[in-house]
């Protein structure tokens, strides 16, 4: 690299984060600021980094798409035999940030994790593009392939077995739902005085709202 990596830097600027402004719910809050992301930096807006640990307590990072948020919580989509499946069936547990940098705002979330009912992974599955779907069937995440003519052959056979036919999702693949019980919003200012708004509840209870230092 050329460039001094250290020198790379620029201020932040934001409307400031009002408590009186904002509201009980921080899904209200979540809501609000992904459909802006959503304008201002685009269709990868519901990219989130999505972390988990295995039993040795090892984290392990991963960029994953938001396909659904609600109430109950945040839902993405993968194959349950990947690392992080593995992972969570032994850690029940995620870390998830989004970064939107058009808007200088952050947002960290942290719960428990549970699969999606079978229904609301068949439901979202058939949503898919064809492609997507077969992609389901072809790609056996994490494994070690010996090239890429390997996926090519296994994308030529499953396109012949489901030829005109509906393409059904494979059991290996679905939702998992992260149950937060932290949501951190920030919002970044000037000189690094960023604001902080970090929303706890325990279990299902009320939420409660702290404001921290930068």
């Amino acid at each position: 690299m050329n460039r001094n990596i250290a020198d790379v830097r620029r201020d932040y600027e934001g409307g400031l984060l009002e408590e009186a402004a904002m509201p009980d719910d921080p899904f209200t809050l979540f809501d609000q600021w992904l459909e802006a992301a959503l304008e201002s930096d685009g269709q990868d807006a519901n990219a989130m980094t999505l972390a988990t640990a295995d039993s040795q307590g090892r984290p392990h990072a991963r960029v994953v798409l938001l396909k659904g948020v609600n109430a109950q919580g945040l839902t993405f989509y993968t194959n349950y035999h990947s690392h992080k499946g593995s992972e969570l069936a032994n850690v029940p547990f995620a870390a998830a940030t989004f970064w939107w940098p058009g808007l200088s705002r952050q947002v960290r979330v942290e719960g428990a994790v549970e699969q999606v009912a079978p229904e609301e992974s068949d439901a979202y599955f058939q949503s898919r593009p064809r492609g997507s779907q077969l992609g389901a069937w072809i790609a056996t995440q994490s494994v070690v392939i010996p090239d890429r003519k390997w996926i090519e052959e296994r994308q030529v056979r499953f396109e012949h077995a489901y030829d005109g036919q509906t393409i059904p999702r494979p059991i290996h693949w679905g939702g998992y739902r992260i149950k937060p019980d932290m949501i951190e919003f920030w919002q970044g200012q000037p000189s690094r005085l960023h604001d902080r708004i970090r929303f706890e509840r325990q279990d299902d209870g009320p939420w409660s709202r702290f404001r921290l230092a930068p």
